[in-house]
C-alpha cells in the first residue's frame, strides 16, 4: 500500500501569510498533498510542485470567467456543511448537499471530508465513502474506535484520510488494524512535526526483509570486469548496504563504504556493488541490472537486520577491475554466487561482523537474501530456470 500525507491550511488555520508558512514548512518535509481553499489554489503552486485538493461547495467548480482560479488536482466537499457539522445531518443521507455533488456525472467532486462528532456522522463517512475517492474523517472525542470501524467497513472503494495531529496520531492510523488508513491529514504547525510525520509514512511504506546466512564455499580470483559503484544521494549508516548478486534467488549484502581506511577516505555514499551483469534490489521489490542504473534511479538501501529504505542514485562509476567470484550455500543445499571487487574497501557482512572480500574464506557465514523463483525484466516470476 502507497501511503500519503496531506496537510490541512485552509483558513482555519489564519491568514494567508500564516497558512504560507504552514505550506513551505509542508513543501520542505515532502509531504505529498496540501488541502485549502479553493481561492488559494494558485498561490499554492507559486510555492512549489504538490498535488492541491480544494474545499469547495457544489456550485464552486464552476468559475467566474472574470476571475479565473487555478484548478485543484482534487475537490474535497463537507466544508460548511454537513460534513463538518455547520449543517445537521439529514434524516434521508442520501438527500444531503455534500453525496448529491458527489454523485452527479457532471463537475464530480473527488472527495468528502466528514468530521465524526457522533455515530451518525461515522454512518455519513461510510456512505460518502461509496461515492468519493477520496474520504477524509476527523474524529473528534473519538478517534480510534471510528477510524477501526470505517477501515473495516469501507474496503479499497476510496482513499481513506485520517485526521492527525502529531507524528504519533500518525503512526498509529497508518497501523490501526494491521491496514491502517491510506494516509493522514496532519493539522499543525510545527516544522518538526510536519517532518516527523512525513518521516511515519515512509517507515510505513518500508518491507522488511529476511535475510539468511549461507556458508561461503568458494572464493576465487578471476579475471577484469566492468564494476559498477552506485553513488546516492544519501548518507549511509555504518550497518547499511544494499543486496547484488549474480542469481535473482540469492543477493549478497554488500555494505557501503562507510569504514575509514590508512589509504582511502570512506564514501558513505556509495556501495561497490559488482559486475555489470549482477542485479540488484529496488525499492518496489523488483531488480535491475547495474548496468541499466542511472542518475534519478531509485535503489533500496537495507541494513543487516533487513530494514529497508529508498535512495536516489547520484552517479554511476563503471571501470575495470580485477574481481572475486564468491560462492555461497543456503542451508537447504541452493548455491548462489556473485563478482565483487578485489579491494579491501568491499566489506560483506559476516556473522563475525564485517569483513573484508580480500578477507574472506571458505567456511564464513555471510549474510544474503534468498528468494525463490525467477525475474523477467526485474520482475518475480513463476517459472523454470536455471542459473550458473
Amino acid at each position: 500500500m502507497t501511503r500519503s500525507v496531506w496537510l490541512k491550511a485552509d483558513d482555519a488555520v489564519g491568514d494567508w501569510d500564516a497558512r504560507r508558512k504552514r505550506i513551505t514548512a509542508g513543501l520542505e518535509a515532502g509531504v505529498d498533498w496540501v488541502l485549502v481553499d479553493a481561492a488559494d489554489v494558485g498561490q499554492v503552486r507559486e510555492l512549489g510542485d504538490v498535488n492541491v485538493a480544494a474545499f469547495t461547495d457544489g456550485d464552486a467548480k464552476v468559475i467566474d470567467e472574470a476571475e479565473p482560479q487555478a484548478e485543484p488536482d482534487a475537490y474535497v466537499v463537507g466544508k460548511d456543511g454537513e460534513g463538518d457539522g455547520t449543517v445537521d445531518l439529514p434524516a434521508d443521507f442520501s438527500g444531503s448537499a455534500d453525496l448529491s455533488t458527489l454523485r452527479r456525472d457532471d463537475d464530480r467532486a473527488d472527495g468528502a471530508y466528514v468530521r465524526i462528532f457522533n455515530e451518525g456522522y461515522e454512518e455519513f463517512a461510510e456512505a460518502a465513502a461509496q461515492e468519493a475517492d477520496y474520504t477524509i474523517v476527523v474524529g473528534e472525542d473519538w478517534t480510534i474506535i471510528p477510524l477501526e470501524n470505517l477501515i473495516a467497513r469501507i474496503g479499497e472503494e476510496t482513499e481513506l484520510i485520517a485526521g492527525v495531529t502529531s507524528a504519533e496520531e500518525a503512526e498509529t492510523a497508518f497501523e490501526t488494524l494491521e491496514i491502517g488508513s491510506d494516509a493522514v491529514l496532519l493539522d499543525t504547525d510545527d516544522p518538526d512535526e510536519i517532518r516527523k510525520t512525513v518521516e511515519v509514512r515512509e517507515a510505513a511504506e518500508r518491507e522488511t526483509l529476511d535475510l539468511d546466512w549461507a556458508e561461503v564455499t568458494a572464493v576465487e580470483r578471476t579475471g577484469s570486469a566492468d564494476r559498477v559503484c552506485v553513488d546516492t544521494g544519501s548518507l549511509m549508516d555504518h550497518d547499511e548496504g544494499m543486496l547484488v548478486g549474480s542469481m535473482s534467488r540469492g543477493l549478497f549484502f554488500v555494505h557501503a563504504e562507510t569504514a575509514e581506511s590508512p589509504y582511502v577516505a570512506s564514501r558513505p555514499f556509495r556501495v561497490n556493488a559488482g559486475a555489470v551483469h549482477a542485479y540488484v534490489r529496488t525499492p518496489d521489490g523488483g531488480t535491475k541490472y547495474l548496468s541499466e542504473l542511472k542518475s534519478g534511479d531509485e535503489v533500496q538501501v537495507v541494513d543487516t537486520d533487513g530494514h529497508t529504505r529508498e535512495a536516489t542514485v547520484g552517479r554511476i562509476k563503471i571501470e575495470k577491475r580485477p574481481m572475486f567470484r564468491v560462492e555461497a550455500e543456503f542451508s537447504d543445499g541452493d548455491r548462489v554466487e556473485t563478482l565483487l571487487q578485489n579491494a579491501e574497501t568491499i566489506k560483506i557482512a559476516t556473522s563475525e561482523g564485517r569483513k573484508a572480500i580480500t578477507d574472506l574464506e571458505v567456511g564464513d557465514e555471510i549474510r544474503v537474501y534468498h528468494e525463490g523463483g525467477a525475474r523477467h525484466f526485474g520482475e518475480a516470476v513463476e517459472e523454470s530456470i536455471i542459473e550458473k
